[in-house]
């Protein structure tokens, strides 16, 4: 099973985001490469969390997915400082109480999905610089308020921008960033399973 997971989050097969997420799972050839628009699932939790949906073929292999990767890489763009309503839906439906998370008789929340790292890659027009000078609300709701409650640490963040202002060169060079990083990731990761078999 792939050690990697590389969720791309964007609905235009044509993105940034998904030139990323595919030069990305070029650096880290273990790598599963998953698109949302490419799945059918429906990405609305139509009663909540008051019973149940039937989870539809697509969304059960991604779930299993989640879980069997030691490594969850999620590629974005910045939409109104947080996500396109195709990774949220998914998100919604893909990440259950019970099952990745629960909390405790105090109403304390445990992550499930420990052991376990991520790394983040976004897309933005708020040129970098800036972005690090406003509130660190960009975000924060897949960062920490999903992935890192799930129990996924460490969660790391990239960022690619300003988008609006870039060249063909400089997008390049992010595609090779990109690279570079699944790069990086394998050999991590791949260390960190082999240690782990080691001392089993």
């Amino acid at each position: 099973m792939p050690a990697t997971l590389v969720i791309d989050g964007h609905p235009n097969p044509d993105s940034l985001c998904a030139a990323l997420a595919q030069s990305y799972a070029d650096g880290n050839p273990g790598a599963r490469l998953l698109a949302l628009r490419e799945l059918d699932f429906d990405i609305h939790m139509r009663h909540g969390y008051t019973r149940p949906m039937p989870i539809e073929p697509d969304l059960a292999d991604a779930r299993q997915a989640i879980r069997d990767a030691k490594h969850l890489v999620v590629v974005t763009p910045v939409w109104w400082r947080s996500v396109p309503a195709l990774l949220k839906g998914f998100l919604d439906r893909a990440l259950l109480p019970k099952e990745d998370y629960r909390y405790t008789a105090h109403g304390l929340p445990v992550g499930l999905l420990k052991g376990r790292s991520a790394r983040i890659l976004i897309t933005a027009d708020t040129p970098v610089a800036l972005q690090r000078l406003m509130p660190d609300t960009r975000l924060a709701s897949l960062t920490k308020g999903t992935i890192a409650f799930c129990g996924f640490k460490p969660v790391t963040v990239d960022r690619f921008a300003a988008v609006n202002k870039s060249t063909p060169e400089k997008r390049a060079k992010w595609l090779e960033q990109a690279k570079r990083y699944g790069e990086q990731d394998a050999v991590r990761v791949g260390a960190a399973r082999a240690l782990s078999s080691a001392t089993a």
